[in-house]
């Protein structure tokens, strides 16, 4: 069984509704705060973290020159204080190069001013954070729709976003698709891994929003870990951690999780979550973010990590107060 060593996090979730528990407690962290969080992310055994965007609706997450117009946050500049909390851990992050504008999944065109947009960010990101060691890389929220196969104008807008990224900034690229449950893991889908010129791309499990059953998500699991070892690319997991409730993302039980984690793990090389922030939450966190439900989930989760033997060395449960 794996572990969870990856998760996403945002500084304002993209879609309002389903960061409802979360949204206004994030806006209201300090630097400090940040790195608190991810301290306590780091503490439950995560190494990877997936920034959603720097980004949302036309205005910028830090003071950027490209995108002048600011979100209205208490941390003068988020993105520096969980770089440098990222720094301390000894951690990597990947930054989200995308949800820019309005509607927030723009364009796959590779001319433009999406595109445009895209790359001067890049190249924003990397002159003022690069400097960070745990800047590990891009990530691109704007994901590729699978149906049976990768879409030829995603491959496209990758690769080139890709090759622009890495001329500025950290060589690694992260892509986490959906519509997983209809891969058709043969020839022709294995020779777009080998052209799709991304380092890691960890699969949306579908199970949180239903859309497949942990049958299928094995038997798809076992097809993609073919199909990649054939490509020689790693293959990841992207397991969601959530429920929804109306619109509103709130923790399942663990359960549920534990069985997605038993259905991808003999497969998987690394097990990502979508995502701790707001779904779990350290008792008696300073920072908490999330529904009081998510203290529960994180309970139940560290005492799985304990019962398998799978808790990181050296995380300890020290408190933040």
């Amino acid at each position: 069984m794996k572990p969870i060593t990856g998760t996403w996090f945002d500084f304002y979730h993209c879609n309002p509704y389903e960061g409802d528990t979360w949204n206004a407690a994030t806006q209201q962290f300090t630097a400090h705060d940040w790195e608190l969080k991810m301290t306590e992310m780091a503490e439950a055994g995560m190494d990877t973290f997936v920034l959603l965007s720097v980004a949302l609706y036309g205005k910028a997450f830090y003071p950027s020159e490209v995108m002048p117009w600011r979100w209205d946050t208490v941390c003068p500049d988020p993105l520096e204080a969980v770089l440098a909390a990222g720094d301390k851990l000894n951690v990597s992050l990947y930054l989200g190069l995308g949800f820019f504008t309005t509607p927030i999944m723009g364009q796959l065109s590779l001319d433009g001013d999406y595109s445009r947009l895209r790359i001067d960010v890049a190249k924003e990101l990397a002159e003022k954070y690069g400097h960070h060691p745990s800047f590990a890389g891009w990530y691109f929220p704007v994901e590729a729709a699978i149906r049976e196969y990768f879409p030829d104008n995603y491959i496209a807008y990758a690769n080139e976003l890709a090759d622009r990224c890495r001329k500025h900034g950290p060589d690694k690229v992260l892509i986490a698709p959906y519509g997983t449950r209809t891969v058709k893991a043969d020839d022709r889908f294995v020779a777009q891994l080998r052209s799709l010129e991304v380092d890691y791309i960890a699969y949306q499990d579908e199970l949180g929003v239903n859309r497949t059953t942990h049958e299928e998500a094995k038997r798809t699991f076992a097809s993609l870990r073919e199909a990649h070892d054939r490509a020689g690319k790693p293959l990841w997991a992207d397991v969601e951690l959530f429920r929804f409730q109306g619109k509103v993302l709130y923790p399942p039980s663990f359960e549920r999780i534990e069985r997605q984690l038993q259905t991808v793990s003999p497969w998987v090389d690394k097990v990502l979550g979508y995502q701790y922030l707001g779904m779990m939450n350290k008792p008696g966190s300073p920072v908490h973010a999330g529904h009081e439900s998510s203290v529960k989930l994180y309970e139940d989760y560290m005492a799985f990590l304990d019962r398998h033997g799978l808790r990181t060395p050296g995380k300890e449960r020290s408190s933040h107060a």
